[in-house]
């Protein structure tokens, strides 16, 4: 393109000094300038197109900061997401471990209070059949000899010899309270009135379940002592035939 452009300068300028040029020269200078005209259009639309192709990569160039910032937003959101989640599966893995470790205090204890409330369930139990076999024993017995302790606390022996001066042919009737007071203790014990020792040795109960009957007073019903968590179901079970609440 610049011998084209010199060319056509030294035409104007062989032109201008007085035509000395031959036709050939002026042909060849004109077809010159022609190709150069035609060159420097072909330059520009190449130009044109560079610019336009320019363009179009900075605009593709902005599209594609844009798709990458935006995938950057998403993946950083995704990390913090991801964070946050497993934070809370921590916190959730923390709380669980947490109340396995209650769970498992809650089972020891109460392993143990089992394993002392059923300990207590067979004391209780050996002691109501000691009691009810000498019970047994004693209602087999001699009313006389074999009274229960609550026998010798009659009265009426002791009182009626210094009221009584008959012949010695009625001695044979003052053993007769004797089989009285067998019947007394045979009856049901009374859970209302009784006392705690009489709940003892007339019901094989422990001096600690007899005192806490006598606390939880007055019962409406046998069944109160089960339902005030007095008695386990298994004690009220052996002794609720021999127990009444009746006034």
């Amino acid at each position: 393109m610049r011998k084209s452009l010199m060319l056509g300068a030294a035409l104007v300028v062989a032109v201008g000094s007085g035509g000395c040029v031959s036709s050939g020269k002026y042909q060849q200078a004109v077809v010159e300038a022609e190709t150069a005209r035609t060159e420097l259009e072909r330059v520009r639309q190449q130009k044109n197109q560079l610019e336009q192709q320019v363009k179009t990569l900075k605009d593709s160039n902005g599209k594609i900061i844009a798709e990458a910032e935006l995938a950057q937003a998403e993946l950083q959101r995704i990390k913090d997401s991801r964070d946050k989640e497993r934070e809370d599966v921590e916190g959730r893995v923390r709380d669980q471990e947490q109340k396995i470790k209650e769970l498992m205090t809650q089972h020891k204890t109460l392993r143990q209070e089992y394993d002392e409330a059923k300990q207590r369930n067979e004391t209780l139990t050996a002691a109501v059949n000691r009691y009810q076999k000498e019970l047994k024993d004693r209602q087999g017995g001699a009313p006389g000899a074999q009274a229960l302790p609550k026998a010798p606390m009659m009265p009426a022996p002791s009182t009626a010899t210094p009221k009584m001066p008959v012949p010695s042919a009625k001695a044979p009737s003052a053993p007769q309270p004797a089989p009285a007071s067998q019947s007394a203790a045979l009856a049901p014990v009374n859970v209302n009135t009784a006392s705690s020792n009489d709940m003892v040795l007339f019901l094989g109960l422990t001096k600690e379940v007899a005192e806490r009957i006598v606390t939880n007073r007055p019962y409406k019903v046998r069944g109160e002592l089960v339902a005030k968590n007095v008695l386990p179901k298994a004690t009220y079970d052996v002794i609720k035939d021999r127990i009444t609440v009746a006034p």
